[in-house]
């Protein structure tokens, strides 16, 4: 993987544990925002918009079942990051929003979070 790779949930989606309601994820919309907000910027990423249902098979085969919660961002192979909450077989990955929020400010230009 030669770039850093992005999952989101697709929105719109449905729980059956909670049957008859319907879903967003609203650590992946605004992770959505900011990549609508910045769309040269969000060029530099390959984003996958995946459902919700587990098992995330395209999750797994990269960072393991343990690891499958979005959003996620995996980096680009050979590289860490140190606002990284994990790695797997060398493969460094980032799954809590406001660390993946700074580190696409690091990575890849995007404006800081306002305080």
């Amino acid at each position: 993987m030669t770039r850093d790779r992005l999952f989101l949930l697709r929105q719109g989606f449905e729980d059956p544990a909670l049957p008859g309601r319907h879903f967003f994820c609203w650590h992946c919309a605004l992770i959505e925002g900011l990549l609508t907000s910045f769309p040269t910027l969000a060029q530099k990423l390959d984003v996958e918009r995946i459902a919700w249902p587990k098992p995330r098979q395209d999750v797994i085969a990269l960072v393991g079942e343990e690891n499958q919660w979005l959003p996620l961002l995996v980096l680009a192979d050979g590289t860490t990051s140190p606002h990284q909450t994990g790695s797997r077989q060398g493969r460094a990955f980032i799954n809590d929003k406001d660390a993946i929020l700074a580190a696409l400010s690091e990575r890849h230009g995007f404006p800081e979070p306002h305080p």
